[in-house]
């Protein structure tokens, strides 16, 4: 429990301290002053019945009739601040989960904490999940849950307050001979029959808890194999992989099934005991108060408004009972949240190869040797220095580390030793050999990761026309993504993006695998004429014709250069 709550106050300050947060609060504080007018209106109501049903009994017609008015107005009263209350904690909701979504995002994004959380010994599983669900879970929850129970201290001492003045009488019976009374009998009653019921169903429902994070996790598990699919059709239907991916996607919705049957098995455990209460815990409170009606120590109307007090005593105490999935539900999501923000914190400086700025105008590698996560040696490049406006070519065998270099370039890769240093005050580009399309119009795509707003049409036309891409000037234009593009296609848009963008230096890896030689050496040409200032680094397996002279640097494990 002190774990949940610590757990919990570190996510409450996230809520507060973004954007909208401390008007959420103040929001939440009005719902907190409408949910305990809820609970004077409660105890009006709880007086009603004894005016009401004091009137049946006496027959009074008049007086019945206009009880039935006070009804009317208590309910419009209660219902018109209910409403009111659900709007602004909704509102609460959305502000809330708007600062806590943005802190996720910026832990999980600023730094590169998203590329470096894949390279730690324990990688939480499914962030997309975490900031999307998790955050959502926690607040609504919360904000549901949690104001709950600050309502229900109140008005549970209200209630108990109003019990203990109505049940003056004791309960008197013998046992074995012996004689018992017990004073204010309704008042003891309640919080006992609450506690055993409380006890069951914790002892009944404790399982619910793991049961629930294993069923978020499983689920979007199942979520991401769809979309990496939907993604991935075009590979996927070359290779006839139809059948292989429906496997993987039975496997894990199996998953999913196997852990669904757990929780219902368990809730149908839980609630071979909750049902039952749900149903009876209103009409206990007759029940027990009963004995005192009959020994003719409370009238009709008394008898009512007691046994309305009780009931709300009952409820009030029930609450744990009554949220118990909910309550399961938002500890799951705490602890999977909080765990996700814990290890985006733990993040940090690694060790190994160092990536920095020299401060001058040159690219400096020193006693670089680069190695797996695991700590397989790959290449070893022990001295490299590339001057402004000097070109080089990275070659090597497949496998050998030149992706993985370009990584430790830009700060990525921290397994190994060494240090990069890069031109400080310069513009660097990075062009991965997947090439990255954001789902966004043409224009987007093109830009990024600039603002398409920054650049004027010309620009676009200008840069889809140098690489080729002249058929698709009308995407910039309609709004849409652009689809059904081909490899090269993609190629030849990131090297329009590059031209866009202008850099100092361009780091390329493999920008061309897709494209035959002569297409190749002409989009070189391209960026050569497009880019004159721009340094060249360019990873390839053969010989990048159109750029002009080249330092060829070949890497291999002995940490051999050739020029």
């Amino acid at each position: 429990m002190p774990r949940i709550i610590s757990q919990t106050w570190r996510l409450l300050c996230l809520c507060v301290a973004g954007p909208g947060g401390r008007t959420g609060l103040i929001l939440l504080a009005v719902v907190l002053g409408l949910n305990l007018g809820g609970v004077y209106v409660s105890l009006l109501l709880i007086d009603w019945n004894a005016q009401f049903y004091g009137a049946l009994e006496k027959r009074d017609a008049a007086a019945a009739v206009g009880q039935i008015g006070v009804f009317g107005l208590l309910i419009a009263v209660n219902a018109a601040m209910h409403l009111v209350a659900v709007y602004l904690r909704k509102s609460v909701q959305i502000r809330w989960r708007h600062a806590l979504t943005s802190a996720a995002l910026d832990r999980w994004l600023g730094g590169r904490t998203h590329v470096r959380l894949r390279q730690t010994a324990a990688i939480p599983d499914n962030p997309d999940q975490r900031i999307a669900e998790d955050c959502r879970l926690f607040v609504d929850k919360f904000t549901e849950e949690g104001l709950e129970v600050v309502s229900s201290a109140v008005g549970l001492v209200s209630y108990v307050a109003l019990l203990w003045s109505l049940s003056s009488f004791p309960l008197a019976f013998t046992l074995f001979g012996v004689a018992v009374e017990i004073p204010r009998y309704m008042v003891w009653a309640a919080p006992v029959y609450v506690l055993i019921s409380s006890g069951l169903t914790h002892w009944l429902g404790r399982p619910l808890l793991a049961l629930n994070a294993q069923q978020q996790s499983r689920e979007a598990d199942f979520r991401f194999a769809l979309a990496r699919l939907r993604e991935s059709s075009d590979a996927v239907a070359l290779m006839a992989g139809e059948a292989a991916e429906r496997r993987v996607l039975d496997a894990r919705f199996g998953a999913i099934m196997r852990n669904w049957r757990a929780l219902m098995n368990r809730d149908l455990i839980l609630g071979c005991f909750t049902r039952p209460y749900f149903s009876t815990v209103l009409r206990i409170p007759i029940f027990l108060a009963l004995p005192a009606y009959l020994a003719g120590q409370v009238a009709l109307g008394g008898l009512m408004k007691l046994a309305s007090a009780f009931q709300n005593v009952v409820t009030t105490l029930s609450w744990f009972i009554f949220s118990y999935r909910n309550l399961a539900e938002l500890a799951a999501a705490i602890r999977r949240l909080d765990g996700f923000l814990a290890a985006l914190g733990r993040v940090g400086d690694n060790g190994g190869v160092k990536t920095g700025t020299s401060g001058l105008d040159h690219l400096t590698v020193q006693d670089l040797a680069l190695a797996t996560p695991e700590g397989r040696p790959l290449a070893i490049l022990a001295d490299m220095r590339l001057e402004r406006g000097e070109n080089a070519w990275l070659s090597g065998a497949s496998g050998i580390g030149k992706t993985t270099l370009i990584k430790a370039m830009a700060g990525l890769w921290p397994h190994g030793t060494g240090r990069v240093s890069l031109p400080a005050g310069r513009q660097i580009a990075f062009l991965p050999q997947a090439v990255y399309l954001p789902l966004a119009d043409l224009r987007t795509v093109l830009a990024y990761p600039q603002d398409p707003d920054a650049l004027p049409r010309q620009a676009y036309v200008e840069a889809l026309e140098r690489v080729g891409l002249e058929h698709r000037l009308p995407g910039l234009d309609d709004g849409d993504p652009p689809l059904g593009l081909s490899g090269g296609e993609q190629q030849r848009l990131a090297l329009a993006r590059l031209i866009l963008a202008r850099p100092d230096w361009a780091v390329l890896d493999e920008p061309t695998s897709a494209l035959d030689a002569v297409a190749e050496k002409h989009l070189f040409s391209v960026l050569r004429t497009a880019l004159p200032h721009t340094s060249f680094v360019v990873v390839a397996h053969r010989e990048p014709a159109g750029l002009g002279p080249l330092r060829r640097i070949e890497l291999d494990r002995f940490g051999l250069e050739v020029s």
